[in-house]
């Protein structure tokens, strides 16, 4: 690990001096308090997210500024202002005021990346219900099993998404009082049962009061899939936007004159966390883009919109690599100051691709849904470690732990040493529950330690390093194998796009390791490069480590977030049931 080469800070990353310079002496003088401090005072001492997220601005330079531009194939660039936002976000409030839904009523929106999805579930928080956003991508069931077990009051999708996957179950869930409608071109008629969103909006009036909420109050619902066929429901508290303020200054580098980008969708923790609420608190101009992924379109963004922060996921980069380099070399970011990613631990052959192609590497960081933000960088001052999660942001005490029998843990101080990473409580976007599991959540604790499930070790300069889930690490003739150490070494392979590896039982070592690869165009699958793969690896890894067989596949599954599915290999690899698999990206 200590032996890995960094990448150094140059030029270009400097011309912007870092919110974070001063490792040590950052985390030593931060509190919580005073981060909280930073955000405007509301009356009675609460928080609302929306407010701060919006409102707050108003009173300053910053109403007229563009808080969020949408870009579309089809359609012309939309710029709505913190002002514009301020107004509509409080049109959906009388909204929902009107409809009888209040505070702590749980509104889900079932929508592409367009502007109703922002202000509906803005409008939604400044009224103090409780938003759940959902991957428009879900099928009917996945929708209705989360809208039933987060007892939803009032769903908001559009015309064809409620024709294609709501109308059919919509008896199905009976919790729903209300379903509200965006209207899209070639509906022409509005489906019985449901109210019309813009009707609403233009009846309604543009001056409302926020609904007070105080810091530990329910604001936010996020799904998170399980091993078992139904998903986990990460509950979320309004305190979140003092998390999701510092991580944009700190992990993010967030300034006022930013030009963002943040490819997550909202359906996803990323995408609310930060692709809505981290750059509206600072005051930044957000890029949305509702279209799928386009290597060539995202390039042209990227130039056009003078992108100077981007937020993506290694799924992403990793499609970007696979286009080739020659499709980037067409466009120029003189803008683009920092680029992050998060979902999966990025490869170190990603970090160098970036630096490469984009001309600047990649910082990558690690978080869960039920953190609600981001724990641990690579931060823009300083020197990253490629493969590496970075370091804990001020405010996160983390640690490297092993679990006891009497449910205790014992902290591993020796570096280098593989463990389950652990975080200590007190960070304010720490989740407050699972729905309807408080037994698994009291499980996710050992006295003020939160467990992560996620094996790592950190280095004798603090960097952090993942091995892999806890239950994805392959123990083979004694060795604890992480996987992601596996896919990498593969990855370093020209011929390699993507690897995924697991653990198969095997009755003389327990398990061996198998590796199911993607290539890149101008390699052809066949025994030859089957065997130069399993070279490579041995040769890089030993033969303790190296995978024992290599399966060449077109695509690997992914969740939406980014994150390879190896237990979904697995399944499909043992004819073991496959689970949840309601995050499914779909095959290309």
């Amino acid at each position: 690990m200590n032996a890995s080469p960094t990448i150094r800070k140059n030029a270009a990353d400097l011309h912007v001096v870092p919110n974070f310079r001063d490792y040590e002496l950052e985390r030593s003088r931060f509190s919580w308090a005073n981060a909280a401090a930073s955000l405007a005072h509301e009356s009675g001492g609460g928080i609302n997210i929306a407010y701060q997220a919006v409102d707050r601005h108003c009173a300053t330079k910053l109403r007229d500024k563009v808080a969020l531009r949408f870009l579309g194939r089809d359609t012309a660039a939309r710029d709505i202002s913190f002002g514009e936002l301020a107004t509509l976000t409080n049109r959906f409030c009388n909204v929902l005021r009107s409809l009888g839904i209040g505070k702590g009523d749980r509104v889900f929106i079932l929508a592409a990346r367009i502007p109703e999805l922002y202000i509906a579930l803005l409008g939604a928080l400044k009224n103090g219900s409780v938003v759940s956003p959902l991957f428009s991508a879900f099928g009917p069931e996945p929708i209705a099993t989360r809208v039933n077990l987060g007892a939803a009051a009032l769903l908001v999708t559009t015309d064809a998404l409620y024709e294609r996957k709501i109308a059919n179950q919509r008896e199905a869930m009976p919790t729903l009082k209300h379903v509200m409608l965006v209207g899209q071109e070639g509906c022409a008629t509005r489906a019985p049962g449901t109210l019309d969103f813009a009707a609403l909006m233009s009846s309604a009036s543009d001056a409302c009061a926020y609904e007070p909420t105080s810091a530990e109050d329910t604001a936010l619902l996020h799904f998170t899939s399980g091993t078992t066929g139904t998903p986990k429901g990460a509950l979320h508290v309004h305190d979140a936007a003092v998390t999701h303020w510092v991580t944009g200054r700190y992990a993010l580098d967030l300034h006022a004159e930013d030009i963002y980008w943040c490819t997550a969708d909202p359906g996803w923790v990323t995408g609310t966390s930060y692709g809505v609420i981290a750059p509206l608190l600072h005051g930044v101009t957000s890029v949305v883009d509702r279209e799928d992924f386009d290597a060539e379109r995202w390039y042209r963004i990227l130039q056009d919109e003078r992108v100077r922060v981007w937020y993506t996921a290694p799924t992403a980069v990793r499609m970007l690599m696979r286009a080739g380099a020659d499709i980037a070399r067409k466009y120029t970011f003189p803008h683009l100051r920092f680029v992050a990613s998060v979902g999966e631990p990025l490869n170190p052959e990603a970090v160098w691709w970036g630096k490469d192609v984009l001309g600047l590497p990649i910082h990558d960081n690690w978080w869960q849904t039920e953190t609600g933000g981001i724990m641990i960088a690579n931060t823009p001052a300083f020197d990253i470690k490629p493969g590496s999660m970075g370091r804990p942001l001020p405010g996160i005490d983390a640690a490297i732990v092993e679990r006891r029998d009497d449910r205790s843990v014992k902290i591993i101080e020796e570096a280098g040493t593989q463990g389950e990473l652990a975080l200590k409580r007190g960070w304010p976007s720490m989740f407050r529950g699972y729905l309807h599991d408080e037994a698994r959540y009291r499980m996710s604790f050992a006295g003020d330690w939160y467990l992560t499930g996620d094996l790592a070790q950190r280095d004798t300069d603090g960097y952090y390093w993942f091995v892999g889930r806890a239950d994805d690490v392959i123990k083979s003739a004694g060795h604890l194998i992480g996987p992601f150490e596996v896919e990498s070494a593969l990855m370093e392979h020209p011929a390699v796009a993507e690897a995924g590896v697991i653990g198969k039982p095997d009755p003389v070592v327990g398990e061996s390791v198998k590796a199911f690869v993607s290539l890149n165009k101008g390699f052809d699958a066949g025994e030859a490069l089957r065997m130069e793969l399993l070279g490579h690896a041995r040769k890089r890894l030993g033969a303790a480590v190296a995978p024992k067989d290599i399966a060449f596949v077109e695509h690997l599954p992914h969740t939406r977030s980014g994150k390879i599915m190896r237990r979904l290999l697995k399944a499909r690899e043992l004819g073991l049931a496959e689970g949840d698999t309601s995050t499914l990206e779909p095959s290309p």
